[in-house]
């Protein structure tokens, strides 16, 4: 956890991006804060945190990062190591987010944003946590699930795909039509033309939407 935490500061070149940027909650947090946790696409557990992927270009982990901790959110996000479980994962995601609400953090102030896997392991999260203020965004999350019956959306989400994503262009609205329905469920379509790599880069079309939706309050 050390030695991811300090690789993260080695990329970023603001001191200020550093103290907003960590890889688990704080031992001591602000209530009054906002807490993102990103959890990053596949490529990234595969090739590191700026991977260059073949089809869809640089995964610009690092920007990403920086550019949702803008406005002023405590962002925690850690890299995965390749071929991590996703309900395993979603099981640890789900622990910090209890301990941190057990540490006096409101349900609200939590925002879990998604890209790919991570969307995958984001919908999980909010399929196991049932906590109906913690909040959600899934990025290119959504693809036929067959095998997975049992998994719908819980808390408040905002759900945003590309349509020209080959991979995970989906709607994630069948998720959010069980009979146990989200809090809330709101869903943005870009056009970017750049498939599932629209969401590699901190691309304005997605990250405004998102930054608007985590600091209006969802």
């Amino acid at each position: 956890m050390k030695a991811w935490f300090a690789l993260l500061l080695s990329l970023v070149a603001a001191p200020a991006f550093a103290q907003k940027v960590v890889t688990a909650f704080p031992s001591t947090t602000d209530p009054a804060a906002t807490y993102l946790i990103y959890l990053h696409g596949r490529v990234v557990e595969n090739l590191g945190p700026r991977p260059t992927d073949s089809s869809f270009g640089l995964y610009d982990y690092p920007a990403i990062l920086e550019t949702l901790a803008g406005k002023g959110a405590t962002v925690i996000s850690a890299q995965r190591r390749p071929n991590t479980d996703v309900n395993e994962y979603a099981g640890l995601v789900i622990a910090q987010i209890e301990a941190a609400i057990r540490s006096g953090v409101p349900p609200e102030h939590i925002v879990v944003v998604g890209f790919s896997k991570g969307g995958d392991i984001a919908i999980h999260v909010s399929s196991f946590l049932r906590r109906p203020q913690v909040r959600f965004v899934l990025l290119a999350a959504c693809w036929p699930r067959p095998g997975e019956p049992q998994l719908r959306l819980t808390g408040r989400v905002l759900s945003i795909y590309e349509t020209s994503d080959t991979l995970a262009g989906n709607s994630c609205a069948p998720l959010a039509q069980h009979p146990e329905k989200p809090q809330s469920f709101e869903e943005i379509s870009i056009s970017t033309g750049r498939s599932h790599g629209a969401f590699y880069t901190p691309m304005k079309e997605w990250t405004e939407p998102v930054l608007a939706w985590i600091h209006k309050g969802g």
